[in-house]
């Protein structure tokens, strides 16, 4: 990159640095690992010669802590798609049953809301429809870091709820569905091209929940690409122009997975043992009554503490999976 002309081809200039990059996010935490074992392993020879309780202590802690690290960096050895290292878009929409599926589409959002700040990734709201009642018709998230794409690409696909409804007035038990969908977030390095032809652009109202929060202009953005005939909506900002640069975001993300879908189409009809993750096709249970029980249908595992699951403790869901499909949508 010092070169003398280095600069002077931009587009060259950008994917060389997001190579170097890349390679960085393997290199350093490999690195890093090697080193603190190495120390380790040297203090450990000291303070064999002349025991020490302390930094015999300190070392387990060490070597605990050096576990779990490495069995992270492995899981993420498996990351290896195109898209793997990127941020996600992740949508989730209620199915059919009015009150009680928009409000299982809320507990979901918190989930994966909670997942992500656990791991140290920002989470930005990008389109919210709230429910009559309660929950939400539908909602968008961006949350961004690396590989957050690589290991909630695991996620997709319909969530089956069963539970004795709060909105019942009988207490009788019911059984909700909701699809979460993942996509990569498309950066500039990409190119999909979208011609403002193909896009018709609508303004409305954003909707709120009340005071200085609702937005009392039309500056809310809705995008229909006429060819797909997809929809992206956008109204978290208060400038109209914010959100459509936000929607147009959204939409090459889109776009770009479904470019994606269509080269591999004929690959996965040839893979019998894939998931069709269409709506109908649940790929994992999550039982409040008569007992608790979180059951992934595509590895058959079970979690029993589903409270915990849904305060966001979905790790050991991703890993199994991962590692059952190789970093795969199943």
């Amino acid at each position: 990159m010092v070169q003398p002309g280095f600069w002077d081809q931009s587009e060259r200039a950008r994917t060389v640095v997001e190579n170097i990059r890349q390679l960085r996010r393997w290199i350093e935490p490999f690195d890093d690992l090697r080193h603190r074992i190495a120390d380790a392993h040297e203090l450990a020879h000291l303070n064999a010669s002349d025991p020490d309780p302390d930094i015999a202590k300190g070392l387990d802690q060490e070597a605990a802590q050096l576990a779990t690290d490495l069995q992270a960096l492995e899981l993420r050895t498996m990351l290896r798609g195109p898209d793997d290292q990127r941020s996600a878009l992740l949508t989730i929409h209620p199915g059919a049953g009015g009150t009680e599926s928009q409000d299982w589409a809320e507990m979901l959002l918190r989930m994966y809301t909670r997942w992500a700040e656990r791991h140290g990734y920002a989470v930005q709201v990008l389109d919210l429809l709230a429910g009559e009642e309660a929950g939400i018709k539908s909602v968008t998230i961006e949350i961004t870091g690396d590989f957050a794409y690589g290991y909630l690409k695991a996620e997709k696909g319909v969530h089956r709820l069963v539970r004795i409804s709060p909105f019942d007035s009988q207490s009788r038990r019911h059984t909700s569905f909701a699809s979460v969908f993942v996509y990569p977030v498309v950066d500039d390095t990409i190119q999909i091209d979208v011609r403002d032809d193909d896009i018709e652009m609508e303004v409305f109202r954003a909707s709120g929940a009340g005071g200085q929060h609702v937005n009392k202009t039309s500056s809310a953005v809705r995008l229909r690409h006429l060819p797909s005939g997809i929809v992206v909506s956008c109204q978290q900002e208060r400038s109209q122009h914010k959100n459509k640069q936000v929607a147009l975001k959204m939409l090459k993300a889109a776009l770009y997975q479904r470019a994606l879908e269509e080269q591999d189409k004929k690959k996965a009809e040839l893979e019998a043992t894939k998931t069709d993750n269409s709506w109908g096709n649940q790929i994992r249970s999550y039982v409040f009554q008569p007992y608790t029980m979180v059951n992934d249908h595509r590895t058959e595992m079970k979690v029993g503490d589903v409270q915990a699951v849904m305060d966001g403790k979905i790790d050991d869901f991703i890993e199994t999976f991962l590692k059952r499909f190789g970093g795969k949508a199943a």
